[in-house]
């Protein structure tokens, strides 16, 4: 005999993986910790696998060459994935400046059978770069550093994103509480 009472249920408990990509500066961590907080409040497994302390972590030693990004990505994207397989909501704020990396993830993730969404904020240039969160457009423009993405190194856009945010255009709050609505709509929130 079938018990058939689990179709019916809603699978909030299972995990996935939420990837933000977009420039530096583009509010990405600040969505993920704000949607973070929400998560948990409704009683949510969530991980933030934040770029900067991946990079000092995990990926140490690496630096910003086209290769090194891809290898930073799969590494992401595998620990993305592991927790996500079991259970966790992983919020995964990294550029991910390249498409073919975030299709080796997002491949990776249905050979699985994980649940993978990609957001993209798409803030512009001109409004990260006054932001400015980490002073790299400032040591960019003072010649002090080079290879910043979608500067002088390139950032390939997603194409068919799951959701876009304009971040420039809503609150922290706002863009948290669209991806959390994407969630939902997914049966994962």
């Amino acid at each position: 005999m079938t018990n058939h009472q689990d179709d019916q249920e809603t699978d909030v408990t299972s995990g996935a993986t939420v990837w933000l990509t977009g420039l530096p500066s583009a509010g990405k961590t600040t969505i993920a910790y704000e949607l973070a907080g929400r998560l948990r409040a409704e009683g949510q497994q969530v991980e933030v696998l934040d770029g900067d302390e991946i990079r000092e972590f995990i990926s140490a030693g690496l630096g910003f060459s086209r290769e090194d990004r891809h290898t930073n990505v799969q590494r992401i994207g595998f620990v993305a994935e592991l927790l996500a397989r079991n259970g966790v909501k992983v919020l995964v704020p990294v550029i991910a400046p390249y498409a073919d990396s975030r299709d080796a993830v997002r491949k990776r993730h249905e050979a699985n059978g994980t649940t993978y969404l990609e957001i993209h904020v798409a803030t512009p240039v001109e409004v990260c770069s006054v932001r400015d969160v980490k002073g790299l457009y400032a040591k960019q423009a003072a010649g002090e550093l080079t290879g910043l993405t979608g500067v002088d190194d390139p950032y390939e856009e997603p194409e068919a994103p799951d959701l876009r945010i304009e971040s420039q255009n809503q609150t922290v709050q706002e863009s948290a509480a669209a991806v959390h609505s994407l969630l939902t709509e997914r049966g994962l929130a």
